[in-house]
């Protein structure tokens, strides 16, 4: 049975929240190819951002690669 590894990164624009870049998107899906890793699942979420208690909108990107 082949065994499997996940990563799960949040992306969002800027720290106050904002529209999220095709190039930004991009660049990670890429970025993560580049070491192996194949895209899963992108789910919208709020992601909690940096200033105050509230989310923000945004994406869980979920990758997976074989261990």
């Amino acid at each position: 049975m082949q065994r499997f590894q996940y990563k799960v990164v949040q992306v969002r624009e800027g720290l106050m929240g904002g529209k999220l870049s095709d190039d930004k998107l991009e660049r990670i899906l890429n970025d993560e190819a580049a070491d192996g890793w194949q895209l899963k699942a992108i789910t919208a979420a709020d992601v909690k951002g940096r200033l105050g208690p509230g989310g923000v909108e945004g994406l869980l990107v979920t990758f997976e690669r074989p261990v």
